[in-house]
């Protein structure tokens, strides 16, 4: 009997190891651009920690191969039984080995003018594991990609793809879109968002869910209320639907696969800082939205910032996590924003977590405008960067730095949330690039603390009237060409085309670096960072390039009403803002004290405040003694079982980790360019890997083509 029991028990586990994966098969994956549909960016895995952080070296390194010329790569990758998927400055898709960096294929687009920013990808398959599909978009072209060999998928689609600018219910052929956020996918349903201008030309952001296998669209979400729906009653003008565009999601959603709720945070109704032609609330533009993932319908809503007028999108995916507070359990969904705060509701009804009062803010004292009278302002968490900017916060780092700062600080308004845009100018702080931006947060589900890589600097701006008003007729092709300036490139480039020295290329002798064929191509195409204008009528587009490359003038051009689109004569502002401009002293820096960039660690159980450290550093400064004064963040952490914050964001080109209990840091490595992303950390048979995109090209940072791939030795 002993012996047969003997015989059986090695049978079983015979049997038993006939079963386990084979070596190479054990994989904790990072399934989407946040690690999860939760959209926490949180890795169970442990094999890198606080005792062995300090051994991590770099693992291997994939050169996409693309040229650099003022690129960046944005995209956190995702990895998949074992192979990474991310893409390159150039927008092609690629698979490696993620354990050894080998290539196994690249797609590149069909579009050979593709453009666009990249942040994020999706993976599909279907139950049975023998289709796997990579969506992601260049431009307009949502793609759908074999993950297998890298082919396009004919029968999705139109031979492959979808055009993000159709099916919105009325199809805007020519306009600016680029699907640069990762479509959430639930089930057998692609949910998808896109960007769309800030100006008067934008489209409406409709969330809409496309099959995953055949391309059909199954159903949209109107951001922009039609009659009859609910919102509809918080435009004023009941016909704005017609014309006023935004509202849309660029930052990423986050998915609650079990109830099928899909949590989506959208920007500002367009154009982004003079709303006299959408006075009303604005539904749903700055607000979080909970949606039924299978059918679109709406569930429920939160407005974060009304009647937009600061460029106050929510710049992230919101975050899942499960809180027990006041005695019970709370699925919640918390989202961070521009301005430094953190809303929390319950994920079912929409009920605050924490009470969120609203505060009388100040009015506007443009024509025209009616600036909302309160905005909302959360009593918990505490806020994660500084909400208030005084003369007594301008940079000391010399005295005449000091004068000069106050100078220039004493010609706009300040020192308080909201202050609307104006003739005087105004500063805003945090500025329009956060605070939180679309790196987003990292959430421990263990612990219940968030991690939120955040910038701290002011930005000014100041409203002029809008030339593009001018009546066209009797005027010259570059008279007309510096109104089409106005309407379309000033934001950026600046009244006087100089652009930001930091980020944005001057535009002042551009016939020294473009012909005429270049320039159109460059404005049909876009380029980098810059987006298509392909939208640009002929008779605007002709004075355009007159103006912008000192070409001899023209005749005098004749007014022609069908030269605009109807949708840009409708909305085009009175005003308009004469640029981003980043309040910086004489040599480039921020104009405020220290620290300009922090991880900051909060409990989202207490609402408090844990830690604030200074995320990056400059040597120039240091030299001086300034060290760890932070550094403007493009990028966001990933957090560990393993008692780690990774987080690399920085303008030094350095990736870091720190305990994320103290805040210490533990660990930094150099890249070869700067690391604007956010991490993806994963583990292969044990062994764990943080990868980073190092792309750079932002800032006035040199830019770089390769992934980075960290281990412990």
């Amino acid at each position: 009997m002993k012996r047969v029991l003997y015989i059986f028990s090695i049978l079983i586990l015979l049997l038993a190891v006939s079963w386990m994966p084979p070596a190479g098969d054990i994989y904790l994956s990072w399934q989407t651009f946040a690690g999860t549909n939760e959209g926490n960016r949180y890795s169970s895995g442990d094999q890198i920690n606080r005792e062995n952080v300090s051994s991590m070296k770099v693992e291997w390194v994939y050169d996409t191969g693309d040229k650099t010329n003022k690129t960046t790569i944005p995209t956190t990758p995702l990895m998949i039984d074992g192979t990474l998927y991310g893409v390159s400055p150039q927008l092609r898709l690629f698979a490696v080995d993620a354990a050894t960096g080998r290539q196994k294929w690249v797609f590149s687009p069909p579009d050979s003018t593709a453009r666009g920013s990249v942040r994020g990808l999706s993976y599909w398959q279907d139950k049975r594991g023998t289709v796997k599909r990579i969506f992601y978009s260049t431009g307009p072209y949502l793609y759908a990609v074999n993950a297998v060999d890298g082919k396009i998928i004919s029968s999705f689609g139109k031979g492959g793809f979808i055009d993000l600018r159709e099916n919105l219910d009325l199809d805007y052929p020519n306009a600016n879109v680029a699907g640069n956020a990762a479509p959430a996918i639930y089930k057998d349903l692609l949910i998808t968002s896109m960007r769309v201008s800030e100006g008067s030309d934008a489209l409406p952001g409709h969330i809409r869910a496309f099959d995953v296998l055949t391309g059909k669209r199954r159903w949209i979400f109107h951001t922009i209320p039609q009659p009859g729906e609910p919102g509809h009653e918080t435009w004023e003008d009941k016909d704005a639907w017609k014309r006023v565009g935004g509202a849309n999601n660029w930052a990423g959603m986050a998915l609650d696969e079990k109830r099928g709720i899909v949590y989506v945070p959208t920007g500002s109704a367009t154009p982004d800082f003079y709303g006299a032609n959408r006075k009303g609330s604005n539904l749903y533009a700055n607000s979080l939205i909970a949606l039924d993932a299978a059918t679109g319908k709406y569930l429920w809503h939160f407005q974060v910032v009304h009647h937009d007028l600061w460029d106050r999108d929510l710049p992230a995916n919101p975050n899942l996590i499960s809180i027990r507070k006041d005695g019970r359990n709370i699925d919640a969904v918390a989202q961070i924003t521009k301005h430094g705060y953190i809303f929390m509701f319950d994920r079912v009804t929409g009920k605050p977590v924490f009470p969120i009062n609203e505060v009388p803010v100040p009015a506007s004292d443009l024509p025209g405008e009616e600036a909302w009278p309160t905005q909302p302002i959360p009593t918990l968490p505490v806020p994660f960067a500084r909400q208030r900017f005084t003369a007594e916060d301008i940079s000391d780092r010399s005295p005449e730095i000091k004068a000069q700062l106050l100078a220039e600080f004493s010609k706009y308004k300040s020192g308080r949330e909201f202050i609307p845009p104006s003739f005087q100018g105004a500063i805003t702080f945090p500025g329009f690039d956060g605070g939180g931006q679309w790196g987003g947060a990292a959430v421990d589900p263990v612990t219940k603390i968030m991690y939120i890589s955040a910038s701290e600097l002011p930005w000014w701006t100041q409203m002029v009237p809008n030339p593009a008003l001018n009546k066209v007729g009797g005027k010259t092709f570059k008279e007309v060409g510096r109104s089409v300036y106005a309407k379309y490139c000033i934001t950026c480039h600046g009244p006087d085309l100089k652009g930001d020295f930091s980020a944005i290329p001057s535009l002042v002798d551009l016939n020294k670096r473009y012909n005429e064929q270049q320039l159109r191509q460059l404005l049909d195409n876009g380029r980098n960072m810059m987006p298509s204008f392909r939208q640009i009528v002929e008779g605007e587009k002709l004075p355009l390039m007159t103006f912008l490359l000192d070409l001899e003038d023209k005749e005098a051009l004749p007014a022609r009403a069908g030269d605009v689109p109807s949708r840009e004569r409708d909305i085009s502002p009175l005003y308009s803002m004469n640029g981003y401009h980043r309040f910086y002293d004489k040599d480039g820096f921020p104009g405020i004290k220290p620290p300009w960039g922090t991880l900051n660690a909060v409990n989202l159980v207490t609402g408090k405040l844990l830690w604030k450290v200074p995320l990056g550093e400059f040597e120039e400064l240091k030299k001086q003694g300034l060290p760890h004064s932070g550094t403007e963040i493009y990028g966001g952490p990933v957090v560990t079982k393993g008692g780690l914050v990774f987080v690399a964001a920085t303008q030094d080109e350095k990736i870091r980790a720190f305990d994320k209990t103290t805040g210490r840091m533990l660990w930094e490595g150099k890249l070869p360019a700067a690391g604007f992303a956010t991490p993806a950390v994963y583990s292969i048979n044990g062994k764990q890997y943080v990868v980073i995109a190092a792309g750079g090209g932002k800032l006035g940072m040199r830019s770089g083509a390769s992934y980075v791939a960290f281990a412990v030795k």
